[in-house]
């Protein structure tokens, strides 16, 4: 029995664990990435392990997401990650150079490599043939330090691609379609593994574009193989020396498969607020359109920005449509410039926007009240965007583009004959924005600087041994780390402050939920099914950590938000009976007592209700390697008695 491309790479880089899936397995990890919303936190805890320089092959820290300065505290982390990345041998990408997905693929992406990144779009990698999975910033920062990476064996499922696109179908049509069928639920355990004869037709963007947004299937992460398209792409980055062919073995198994027939595409959306929520363009009709925003890392490529232009030329945006465009990374931008494209852009009436994250994570071009917003970004989540009503629809950059045209949500088949946009022979290299770090004798020397605003990471305990406290909130399903700990030009310069950022926590379901907290002093919080979707920050745990939640217990969790309420010591418990969910209510007092032990033992716990008098049992969704860390408080209180003990 062969192997998929997947395990291929698990094989190669497995330091612990075997690879059956259920099992944990800790994996050798190459490369890191982190970006500046994620990485001043990431930076603080790689500090406080005390190693003194990263033992990866390769660690970027990219400035993209902050990068909205309306006061002094992004600045200061931005000065604050340069200078620990100068003195740790972390490479620095400046703000301006672009979106770390887009950027780590074009310069610094290697076939069969594995990759970790404290964002959850890292399996953008996977276009490429890497091994590229998002994590928190904790598990980033322990991994710099040159420990595993440690993950539950996911199941492999493949995804045979037939057919080619018929015209104005994109990339972002077929992810859509994927989420379609499987939803936002249909990737939890699973990496997804692309094959079939209809690979050979899509570009490394496009490729990159489909696995960038695997994210929203809730996949470990997604991959391509490493062929001859890849060759030329890294060719034309003045990269093929990093190239390498990869495929799985053609008698691989695998654990589910499904057929998609590109040539039946048509141009689809994701409906407001879910990205599985998808429909044909054609089938959702000519909806009024207030604003379209193209970029983010899913879609602000070369190749996809090329389209854009193509379609744009010489026309002119609708007068009640604003249109912003962010090209992806400095070398695209550049590009553009030099070929006229960003003329006609310009000329058409964009709005061009710096190479950032941007409106994707609500940094400003928040739409009017109530306004339809089409983006080719990868999450329409409910007040993402910065407004709360906003109808949020994502779509293919040629879906966008049409629709600035229009005003209304317009089916880019109805163009008529399409342009052929090809990738280059040879893109714009210049690295010019990237630092390389100080040499060994010279990282000695390097002062960091800290502004004001950055606090320290919050203090841990090790687990009591019974926990009485409140059910200060409960949730439904679906709720994602931005319910719990929200992005915008209003928050995010605040992620390295955890006391004010706390002032917050889940304000866009319950607005008095940290003042409860407060009144408290600890609590617990009761979720549904897929608890903690979307982003990997580690904010949504290290949050409610400083507001005293204990325990988190839920009908089931999403795989990176499960893993940082651990690191965190917060304990994720799955109710036994999904249907004791209905018998607890917010600010039921509940009990678990012997916690400590149950946990040790890996028994059942039993969760008192004490108001209800009633009692229901639940499980700690925790390896045997988190249930020690958890013991201990978290990860940092774990490794740092690792390291204790070896001396």
């Amino acid at each position: 029995m062969g192997f998929t491309l997947a395990q291929k790479i698990i094989r190669s880089h497995l330091i612990s664990g075997e690879m059956t899936v259920g099992n944990e397995i800790g994996l050798k990890i190459d490369q890191t990435l982190t970006q500046d919303a994620t990485g001043t936190m990431a930076y603080l805890e790689f500090e406080a392990m005390g190693v003194p320089r990263v033992k990866t092959e390769r660690s970027v820290a990219y400035i993209d997401h902050n990068t909205l300065q309306t006061g002094f505290e992004n600045a200061d982390d931005h000065r604050f990650i340069q200078l620990v990345a100068k003195k740790h041998g972390i490479y620095f990408s400046r703000p301006g150079n672009g979106i770390c997905h887009q950027v780590h693929l074009e310069r610094f992406g290697i076939p069969g490599k594995t990759l970790i990144g404290s964002d959850s779009h890292t399996p953008t990698g996977g276009g490429i043939g890497m091994l590229a999975i998002g994590a928190g910033g904790l598990d980033v920062a322990v991994a710099m330090g040159g420990g595993p990476y440690y993950i539950t064996m996911p199941k492999i499922l493949r995804v045979c691609l037939t057919g080619r696109l018929s015209p104005w179908v994109s990339a972002k049509d077929i992810i859509l379609e994927v989420l379609r069928l499987l939803t936002v639920k249909g990737g939890v355990g699973k990496i997804v593994e692309y094959t079939g004869p209809g690979v050979a037709t899509l570009t490394v963007p496009e490729r990159a574009t489909i696995t960038n947004m695997g994210a929203e299937l809730g996949a470990t992460t997604s991959i391509f193989p490493s062929d001859e398209i890849t060759r030329a792409f890294l060719k034309a980055q003045g990269r093929e020396g990093d190239w390498v062919e990869l495929k799985p073995d053609e008698d691989a198994v695998y654990d589910e498969t499904i057929t998609i027939d590109l040539s039946v595409l048509t141009p689809m959306a994701a409906c407001p607020h879910s990205p599985d929520a998808v429909k044909k363009v054609d089938e959702i009709g000519t909806i009024k359109v207030d604003q379209v925003c193209i970029g983010s890392c899913t879609n602000s490529s070369y190749l996809d920005l090329m389209h854009v232009a193509s379609i744009l030329k010489g026309k002119t945006v609708h007068p009640q449509v604003s249109l912003a465009i962010a090209p992806g990374s400095k070398q695209v931008y550049n590009m553009l410039a030099q070929n006229g494209a960003l003329a006609d852009l310009i000329a058409a009436g964009a709005r061009i926007l710096e190479c950032a994250c941007g409106p994707c994570i609500g940094m400003g071009q928040s739409p009017n009240s109530a306004g339809v917003s089409l983006r080719t970004f990868n999450r329409n989540f409910e007040g993402r965007s910065g407004t709360a009503d906003a109808q949020v629809y994502l779509v293919s950059p040629e879906t966008a583009a049409a629709s600035a045209l229009a005003g209304v949500l317009t089916n880019p088949q109805t163009l008529g004959e399409e342009s052929f946009v090809a990738l280059p022979e040879h893109f714009l290299i210049n690295d010019n924005m990237v630092l390389a770090p100080a040499d060994e004798k010279e990282a000695d020397s390097v002062q960091i600087l800290r502004g004001p605003n950055i606090k320290p990471f919050p203090t841990t305990a090790a687990l009591p041994e019974s926990i009485e406290a409140k059910a200060l909130l409960k949730v439904g399903d679906n709720i994602t780390t931005d319910h719990i700990m929200p992005a915008g030009a209003k928050i995010l310069p605040y992620r390295s402050n955890i006391p004010y950022l706390s002032n917050f926590c889940f304000a866009v379901c319950d607005k008095d939920f940290p003042e409860r907290c407060r009144q408290n002093g600890k609590g617990m919080i009761i979720g549904g099914v897929n608890y903690g979707q979307g982003s990997s920050r580690e904010h949504a745990a290290l949050v409610p950590l400083y507001l005293g939640i204990k325990a988190v217990i839920a009908k089931s969790f999403a795989r990176i938000h499960c893993a940082n309420l651990a690191n965190a010591g917060i304990l994720p418990l799955v109710f036994v009976n999904e249907s004791d969910y209905d018998t607890v209510d917010q600010m039921d007092e509940l009990e678990l007592p012997d916690i400590r032990s149950a946990i040790q033992n890996n028994k059942k716990i039993t969760v008192l209700n004490k108001t209800k008098g009633t009692s229901f049992e639940a499980q700690a969704v925790l390896s045997e390697r988190q249930r020690k860390m958890v013991l201990a408080g978290g990860l940092l209180n774990y490794t740092r008695e690792q390291s204790e003990a070896k001396f």
